[in-house]
């Protein structure tokens, strides 16, 4: 199986399934001298732990991250800097009525006609599960970041037909859906708890905001920055789909609208998102990511089995009524992946 690596310079592959021993990474190209802090990856991976709160998956799993190798007296070597992560709260059990079938939503299906054969329990590497190893990576590469003053928020801007209406950063880890605006938490709550109620779903909007960013990061052509966070934030499960800046709203406006006029004090807008011909342009990176909801869902649904019948399932277990607010971090993460490879490809541009 490929597609287990990401990243060209700062090159991240990770393995592990969602009902196996444990899930861990290896990053290559984590230059030598960084002072690594392991309590700032660990609190990433409490916020995107499982239990956390009244609307995420009840399955309890302490997540606690044990680095191997790369890093001696809290300082990485330059050598390979390898994570573990054990599971402890594994319930295959309740995946026994779909070792046959497939989910509607989920990637059995194409798992299974491409491989011809899939773990059912819980999906295996398709699993949000998967993402803790993301996370984790992402940790370290926030703290490469840091050195070169670059900040990376994300946060809910909808969630269940709810929206935010402001933008107050500083509130985002005070609610249990991470939302931008609080005076609208308890409404996407109420949103939540009532998919529940009817063993349903919802999905909703991540907005990451990237502060910081010098110019010049990304590669013309094929690896345009623009292009990689969005290949690095699509790799995550169920994210649908992604805008820059002004986004889709672009295609209803004229050029000199959309244009970001630059004056010798700096741009006056920001439309672009950050980003022109691929190339970072000093301002902030913005983005939004639209996550669907939930596939599994307790509501019987008509699917088939791997002989091609009919048949109709009900997914049972522990799993989020919605996936936004436990998917900010990992927004966060391969943001990060995306922009500390750009950040030492950008290195070996010119002397």
């Amino acid at each position: 199986m490929s597609g287990n690596t990401f990243g060209r310079l700062f090159r991240v592959t990770t393995f592990g399934e969602s009902h196996g021993p444990g899930l861990g990474c290896i990053i290559d190209g984590v230059p030598a001298g960084i002072r690594l802090d392991p309590a700032l990856i660990q609190r990433d991976l409490d916020r995107r732990r499982p239990g956390q709160s009244k609307v995420s998956t009840m399955r309890k799993e302490a997540d606690e991250v044990e680095i191997l190798s790369g890093v001696m007296n809290g300082v990485t070597t330059g050598t390979a800097l390898a994570m573990l992560i054990r599971n402890t709260d594994q319930r295959s059990q309740d995946y026994g009525n779909l070792a046959t079938c497939f989910r509607p939503g989920h990637a059995d299906f194409g798992y299974f006609k491409k491989y011809g054969i899939r773990d059912y329990r819980g999906g295996g590497r398709s699993s949000g599960r998967e993402t803790a190893t993301r996370v984790a990576a992402g940790g370290v590469a926030k703290q490469l970041l840091a050195h070169a003053g670059i900040r990376i928020q994300a946060y809910t801007i909808r969630l269940g037909g709810v929206s935010a209406k402001k933008i107050d950063l500083a509130a985002v880890e005070s609610t249990i859906v991470r939302s931008a605006d609080p005076e609208v938490a308890d409404a996407m709550i109420t949103a939540i708890r009532a998919a529940q109620k009817e063993m349903d779903s919802v999905g909703g909007i991540i907005e990451c905001r990237v502060d910081g960013v010098p110019v010049g990061l990304g590669e013309p052509v094929f690896d345009k920055l623009d292009a990689t966070i969005a290949h690095a934030v699509l790799s995550i499960g169920g994210i649908k789909g992604i805008e820059f800046g002004a986004g889709f709203a672009a295609a209803d406006l004229r050029g000199s609208q959309n244009n970001d006029p630059i004056t010798p004090e700096g741009f006056v807008s920001n439309n672009a998102g950050g980003i022109l011909g691929g190339i970072s342009t000093g301002e902030p990176i913005l983005f939004r990511a639209a996550m669907k909801p939930t596939s599994s869902i307790a509501k019987e649904q008509h699917t088939i089995n791997e002989a091609g019948e009919a048949v109709t399932i009900s997914v049972h277990g522990r799993h989020d009524p919605c996936l936004v607010p436990r998917a900010v971090p990992v927004v966060e993460a391969m943001t990060a992946l995306a922009l500390a490879d750009a950040l030492l490809q950008n290195r070996c541009a010119r002397l």
